[in-house]
């Protein structure tokens, strides 16, 4: 367990590794502390975003989830966009045998149990948002691919870790989560790779998820990325649009439905108040 990097640091930790790093406004004071703990920290954690052109939605967060929802997005460009210095709801609950293998570093990382019990990982891993639809066919260039390692590696390098420390969400949730859509086993191996030489070193070879052509999603997918993913600016009758200035469409379509529910009920309240008194 470690304190977590400040700002600064993490920003130097991330330049020295060779990261292009991208500053977004606001990122050092926008967090989750408020509600949560942020630290002890413990490792670092892998996320695709499912969607594209997603930072905005990273930074703002949805509806029923706010942002930030993880400490940098990394573009398809290998650039790195900082979002936050402090907690982000990217982690949700981790089963607690995942949880103590990365405490204990351990080789091998189990199947995540939620019958071992569970701990609140935004309190204890670091986040990366890595742009891609996450279906299996939406390649991971290198150049992104590279950057997601330098970007773990230099965590890790900075708290003294091995690459054991860094695990993929699908690797830690009791949710069902399925990212990264790639080899985690492999992912480590790259980053410990990067771990064995200087920070500044040239980037040892490593294995890339995919060199496939981008190919068009399905309409399951296309439907995903349209309502769950693009941002939109929240309405100003909303009671977080000041914590939460944007929306995924279908958020706006769940308040709609929301009001909805609630004029039917006090309609019907009303009738029910009046057949009485009549």
């Amino acid at each position: 367990m470690a304190t977590p990097l400040s700002a600064d640091r993490l920003v130097s930790a991330l330049k020295a590794e060779g990261v292009t790093v991208v500053e977004h406004a606001g990122w050092r004071s926008h967090n989750r502390n408020a509600v949560g703990a942020w630290g002890p920290v413990n490792g670092v954690l892998i996320h695709h975003t499912a969607g594209t052109s997603s930072a905005a939605l990273v930074y703002g967060g949805r509806a029923d989830l706010p942002g930030p929802l993880a400490h940098t997005h990394l573009a398809k460009s290998g650039v790195a966009t900082m979002m936050s210095a402090g907690r982000a709801n990217h982690a949700g609950k981790a089963a607690r045998n995942a949880f103590d293998a990365v405490v204990a570093e351990a080789a091998t990382h189990p199947k995540p149990s939620a019958s071992t019990g569970t701990v609140d990982g935004n309190v204890h891993f670091y986040g990366i948002e890595i742009e891609n639809l996450g279906n299996g066919r939406d390649p991971y260039p290198a150049v992104q691919y590279e950057a997601a390692v330098r970007w773990a590696a230099a965590i890790c390098r900075a708290h003294g870790w091995g690459a054991n420390s860094v695990v993929g969400h699908k690797e830690t949730s009791i949710e069902g989560k399925v990212d990264p859509s790639f080899d985690m086993a492999v992912f480590r191996r790259d980053v410990a790779a990067r771990l064995a030489g200087p920070a500044s070193a040239k980037p040892p070879k490593t294995t890339t998820p995919s060199k496939e052509k981008p190919v068009a999603a399905k309409k399951p997918q296309t439907y995903k990325d349209v309502w769950d993913t693009d941002a939109a600016t929240a309405p100003s009758t909303s009671t977080t649009a000041k914590t939460n200035p944007t929306w995924a469409p279908i958020s706006f379509l769940r308040e709609i439905y929301d009001g909805i529910v609630r004029l039917r009920a006090d309609v019907a309240a009303l009738r029910a108040d009046l057949n009485k008194k009549g």
